[in-house]
């Protein structure tokens, strides 16, 4: 049974991932190795596709594979020329609150908010929704994340 120490504990790495690669963004190499392990230790693409939609995105915003999730982060790939690098803004601090986690014996969601505080104190809120599995080794794995900005009332589907 997957269990929510084992959900905080990837939630956690996860944002502290962030916050190294961000600051990192000097050091392209050092970037590029931080933002690999944070893929390869946290993301399920060993095990298959990965459901990705990140946050800041329109024209491909479905990321399938690794360098399309990497792209994101840090940008840098010609086949995602709107990436600017989210983790690269930088972020001092992330954190999350869950609104609601369901543990299954090899599959979890956790859905909320997180938070991504920059060097002046702003904090930007945006919304979550990440699955979890086991990958063959026992590890806790993300498979899907979605993210995006909540609601705005300004916009309208009339």
């Amino acid at each position: 049974m997957i269990t929510l120490s084992e959900i905080e504990k990837v939630q956690s790495k996860w944002a502290e991932s962030i916050v190294l690669i961000g600051s990192l963004k000097s050091d392209k190499k050092a970037c590029e190795k931080a933002t690999d392990e944070m893929l390869r230790e946290l993301y399920a693409f060993q095990e298959g596709e990965v459901l990705f939609k990140p946050t800041r995105v329109s024209q491909k915003q479905f990321r399938l594979d690794l360098e399309a999730a990497k792209s994101y982060f840090i940008g840098g790939n010609s086949k995602h020329p709107e990436d600017k690098g989210f983790a690269l803004h930088p972020w001092n601090f992330v954190s999350f609150e869950n609104a609601a986690v369901i543990l299954k014996k090899d599959h979890a969601t956790a859905m909320g908010n997180y938070f991504f505080t920059d060097p002046k104190g702003k904090q930007v809120k945006v919304e979550y929704s990440f699955g979890y599995i086991k990958d063959s080794n026992g590890g806790l794995k993300i498979n899907l994340h979605h993210s995006s900005f909540p609601y705005n009332d300004d916009e309208h589907f009339d």
